[in-house]
């Protein structure tokens, strides 16, 4: 491909979306330079405090109860209060307690404070997805949600280096890193974005005079939504072994928080190096084919982590469930936004993130459990099953799906409509 071309495709890709989405842009990627907590926090339990793997499990779970609580209350807030407020005070209570954590030293106190962390740092997700939904029109979305995953990605590898040799030599360090540049990103929330909750809108206030607010029980009750809240659960499962289940097991086999760091960066690097061209190739490719083989590269990426003895063979295996990453999320991103309403996006988000916060919860006690008593060769055996149980149920949903083809296929239609119901929440 000349140069030229290249050009061309750089510019296609970035071109057309507004203004309100690239501040929303920068705001994701100075959060994830700072990113320390979610990535370092099993190393910091088990290296620098000497906690078991099973203890060190249950804080990074506590920490994922934490998502889980805030994920239906914010997708709320975002419906209620807005996204603008619920971002800020997401975001500002975050930087808090980061710092706070990083002083912690009593094992009680570490759980407690590790539970805020995963409340506050969960809370902006639901707003985030929903304002982008709002801003981007629907033949851009897919592309949006791309470049969003990219600067998270470009994020993470930049700190995922440098935070593993910062981690060498001050853990504090990291804490108070990340918490100083989450303010920053509250306090451009705060000069640079206004609202765009549908419903700040004159017209969209009467159209909601016609239709009937909804609540957390329609979500619940929609089973078609439920179905990929549920599949997302299971990839979620798979790629939460990245953070908790591969460091303790390069830890496990002598490797420094540095090595790990150097590993995984080869995920945020792959991911900015090939997201965007791999996002413009996939982009009008039946969505049903690419989530039940990026469920499948996940699952056994993370099976092929059994025959790992070296850092440069770990770096190989994230190649593959990186692969998976980059398949899976503008693919799954679009379609959730696509089955929820344009006056429940908050609520259907929150729904939608909990599914990742409950992996969470659950992902750090698996991992700990099966690595303690049976080894890690059966932790990366039990993902290779699940990305099989997920491929499986993608080609079961989608199936289902084949008559709603403007869901399915992502192509430009007029929004969904709000289902009605009594039951607000």
């Amino acid at each position: 491909m000349s140069v030229a071309s290249l050009r061309r495709a750089a510019r296609e890709s970035v071109s057309g979306l507004p203004r309100e989405f690239w501040w929303l842009w920068t705001s994701t990627l100075i959060n994830r330079l700072g990113a320390f907590v979610a990535t370092f926090m099993t190393l910091y339990l088990t290296h620098e405090r000497g906690y078991s793997a099973s203890y060190a499990g249950l804080v990074v779970s506590l920490h994922g109860l934490g998502g889980v609580v805030s994920s239906l209350g914010a997708g709320v807030l975002t419906d209620r209060l807005g996204r603008r407020p619920t971002m800020m005070i997401a975001q500002t209570a975050t930087a808090f307690s980061v710092a706070l954590l990083g002083f912690m030293t009593d094992p009680a106190a570490i759980v407690a404070v590790a539970f805020l962390v995963g409340m506050a740092s969960n809370a902006s997700r639901p707003a985030v997805q929903a304002m982008m939904a709002d801003i981007v029109k629907p033949e851009d979305r897919m592309r949006a949600f791309s470049l969003n995953y990219w600067a998270i990605n470009l994020g993470f590898a930049v700190s995922s280096a440098g935070a593993g040799f910062i981690a060498q030599h001050s853990y504090l360090a990291g804490f108070l890193g990340e918490a100083s540049l989450t303010l920053v990103c509250a306090v451009l929330v705060f000069l640079k974005l206004p609202e765009s909750r549908p419903d700040a809108t004159a017209s969209a206030v009467r159209e909601k005079e016609r239709e009937p607010e909804i609540g957390l029980g329609t979500v619940f009750r929609d089973g078609r939504f439920m179905g990929v809240v549920g599949l997302s659960f299971l990839i979620s499962l798979i790629f939460q072994q990245g953070y908790v289940g591969l460091p303790v097991a390069m830890g496990a086999d002598g490797f420094s928080s540095a090595d790990f760091g150097l590993a995984i960066a080869v995920n945020g690097v792959l991911i900015v190096a090939l997201q965007i061209p791999v996002t413009r190739a996939i982009e009008h490719r039946d969505p049903r084919r690419l989530l039940i083989v990026s469920a499948l590269l996940a699952g056994y990426g993370f099976g092929l982590t059994a025959f790992a003895g070296s850092v440069a063979v770990y770096a190989l295996t994230i190649c593959v469930w990186t692969l998976a990453e980059i398949v899976n999320s503008p693919t799954q991103t679009g379609l959730v936004v696509r089955l929820s309403p344009v006056h429940g996006r908050g609520r259907y988000q929150g729904v939608y993130t909990m599914s990742w916060s409950v992996a969470a919860l659950v992902a750090p006690l698996l991992s700990g459990f099966v690595v303690d008593r049976f080894g890690a060769d059966w932790l990366w055996a039990a993902c290779a099953v699940l990305g099989t149980v997920a491929a499986g149920g993608y080609a079961l949903l989608m199936r289902g799906l084949t008559g709603d083809q403007d869901v399915v296929a992502g192509v430009s239609t007029p929004e969904r409509a709000e289902p009605r119901t009594d039951s607000v929440v």
